[in-house]
């Protein structure tokens, strides 16, 4: 720059002092713009004022010359300093040279920007709050200087802000949360720390409700908590629990629903510090919203499930994941099952309020906690029950986890645990998706865990005998072509202590439950797996048969299976299987009713019972025998016997003439 060039109203030596490379000339310099400008303020001349700064900010703060570019930094900062309360008119202009020069690949330059604009927000305070946006900018930025001084001159300035903003009653929120949404993904570490420190300091100011804005800013800080720095972690698990304590102050005001996803997708994280923590938070979510949750539930389950399966490494996860698991499903209720029409969530006027405290104690982790340890209030108005349950969704994620083979064993026991409950709270809905389901419950029969075995026959034996099945009999053929269980008419005659043709047909006892077609279909396809799974029936048949009696009723089920096995074309198997079902029938405490019913044989249904049998039992010698002297037909086994013996070995019982 040319230091004779007429500058006016600065002298030519304020000019020549202002380019020097000294500092201490150009501060002699800056020392006579702030007399100067003192002048003007004096004499009120605002136009001569502007000029000044105008040739301070383009012949010098925007200069090519370095030394320049220092001069007319220091040269605002003394213009500042002599507007004193004033500047807050000029700020502006007196800013955004400045900001320019937080760019300048100079590191000496960038600490004299940071210096000039300390001078700068010091005089005008709370003025410089409609600039704060420009100023928040620059400053982040500046965190992340590799120079060690421009660093520390950004941190002086950061305090002083933060004090700024602290005292001020006028900090503009709204229009600040854009930009801190996006600083807030920034990958370097001192621009993270920036960030969480501003987030901080906002929460505890009483008049700024940063609690409003959490869904613009919450998928950011739990990408901040997965940061190296251990400082940086602890700052921003201070900051993310302090916000979870305003929401438990305050739930009525919070925006549940635009945070579920990103909890989600947080409790999914590899990382144990953000899993933990976005767990903690959906458990809280669960118990403070309560239905408002119910639309995010698949995305819930697929979160949980897993790590309800974890190790001790992470018992905390999995536990609190139980509390999150056993509070969703309380909130599935019988009211799912009553309407189809898809109603809007609750708006925020529409959310609860609360009158009692949440019991948040963490039950066992073996998973056979009652939900009534789990307190999750509903609404006391009537808008939470308009929220739907995405029940196709749920079923989903249920049937992924359990065709999975990587699925943990408490998982597919959870699972079950989930479609038995479904089952019980939304049987006619549930019942759309049987057809799905019902292959893979079939299979999980074959599961190595007798625990997931007993949880699977409870779901099957709840779609064999619940009513909301009956609905699909007149419109679904069961497998095998039957609706009913018939048992054909003898070929010959009445059988020795048989009940006789009089009997009221051959079909189960109307004094049992009525069972839907599912029923059928479940004992023919179980009997198919026990065909083509000869170790299924060796190791685990007499167990799940027994634990089926005990779920639904005996009668049935050996009617059912009795006849299913007359048809049965694999003659070996069905001498195999009458021969389980003769010894279980003689041996197993759960079936010491139907045994006594078929000692006295004085019903018509106990003879119809009984004629049944024996009709699949004669695929066993042995077993037609048992069956015999069971019901006290001793005269007609004395009779089977002697049949026996006159065909000699490798004879096949028959009826008799």
């Amino acid at each position: 720059m040319n230091a004779e060039r007429d500058l006016s109203p600065l002298t030519p030596n304020i000019v020549r002092a202002l380019n020097d490379k000294m500092y201490e000339k150009r501060k002699v310099a800056a020392l006579e713009i702030e007399k100067l400008v003192r002048e003007f303020v004096a004499q009120n001349n605002t136009a001569q004022i502007k000029h000044v700064i105008q040739i301070l900010s383009q012949e010098f703060a925007l200069s090519q010359h370095p030394h320049s570019r220092k001069g007319g930094l220091i040269g605002l900062a003394a213009c500042s300093i002599a507007l004193g309360k004033d500047s807050g008119q000029y700020l502006r202009e007196l800013i955004e040279p400045v900001l320019t020069c937080f760019n300048d690949a100079d590191s000496r330059l960038r600490y004299y920007a940071c210096e000039a604009l300390y001078n700068i927000v010091k005089v005008a305070r709370g003025s410089v709050l409609p600039h704060f946006n420009v100023l928040f900018d620059g400053l982040s930025k500046l965190a992340a200087d590799p120079d060690p001084n421009v660093k520390s001159g950004s941190e002086l300035l950061d305090r002083l802000l933060k004090d700024i903003v602290t005292e001020s009653s006028k900090f503009d929120l709204v229009s600040f949360v854009p930009l801190l949404r996006e600083r807030i993904y920034s990958n370097n570490q001192y621009a993270r720390q920036f960030i969480i420190s501003w987030i901080l300091v906002l929460e505890n100011v009483p008049d700024i409700i940063l609690l409003e804005y959490l869904p613009e800013i919450l998928d950011g800080l739990f990408q901040i908590l997965g940061d190296n720095s251990k400082e940086i972690r602890k700052m921003c698990e201070v900051s993310l629990g302090e916000f979870l304590k305003e929401i438990k102050k305050m739930p009525d005001s919070v925006k549940f629903a635009e945070m579920a996803n990103i909890l989600v997708i947080h409790c999914q994280s590899s990382d144990d510090l953000i899993q933990l923590t976005a767990m903690s938070w959906m458990r809280e979510f669960l118990q403070l919203a309560g239905r408002v949750m119910l639309p995010y539930s698949s995305g819930i389950l697929t979160a949980v499930l897993p790590c309800l399966s974890y190790d001790d490494r992470k018992k905390s996860i999995k536990e609190v994941a139980n509390v999150c698991n056993l509070s969703l499903m309380k909130l599935v209720t019988p009211e799912d099952d009553e309407s189809d029409d898809t109603s809007h969530l609750p708006s925020q006027e529409e959310l609860p309020s609360y009158q009692e405290s949440v019991d948040r104690g963490t039950p066992d982790t073996d998973n056979d906690s009652s939900l009534d340890n789990i307190s999750v209030f509903a609404p006391r108005s009537s808008p939470a029950t308009a929220v739907t349950l995405n029940l196709d969704g749920i079923v989903q994620v249920l049937d992924r986890y359990l065709h999975e083979p990587s699925t943990g064993m408490m998982t597919r026991i959870c699972v079950l645990k989930w479609l038995y409950h479904l089952y019980i709270k939304t049987p006619r809905k549930m019942f759309r998706h049987t057809d799905l389901l019902f292959p893979i419950l079939l299979k999980t029969l074959s599961d190595e865990s007798d625990e997931v075995i007993l949880k699977d026959l409870e779901v099957l034996a709840e779609i064999a005998s619940s009513p909301a099945g009956q609905s699909n009999s007149a419109n679904e053929e069961p497998v095998g072509g039957q609706t009913k269980l018939q048992v054909p008419s003898p070929a010959r005659g009445v059988l020795p202590g048989s009940c006789g043709e009089g009997a009221r047909g051959l079909e189960s006892s109307p004094s049992t439950p009525t069972m839907n077609s599912y029923f059928h279909r479940f004992m023919v396809n179980l009997l198919k797996r026990f065909s083509s799974e000869r170790k299924l029936l060796e190791i685990r048949g007499a167990f799940i048969i027994r634990q089926l009696c005990l779920l639904l009723n005996a009668e049935n089920i050996f009617h059912s299976m009795a006849d299913i096995l007359l048809r049965e074309e694999d003659l070996k198997f069905a001498s195999t299987m009458v021969q389980n079902l003769n010894s279980i029938l003689l041996t197993s405490s759960e079936l010491f009713q139907l045994r006594s019913q078929l000692k006295d044989l004085q019903t018509p249904e106990s003879c119809n019972l009984f004629c049944c049998l024996y009709r699949s039992w004669c695929h066993s010698p042995v077993a037609t025998v048992s069956l015999c002297f069971l019901t006290q037909n001793y005269r007609h086994a004395y009779h089977l016997i002697q049949k026996f013996l006159q065909w000699g070995p490798g004879g096949h019982c028959g009826f008799p003439d």
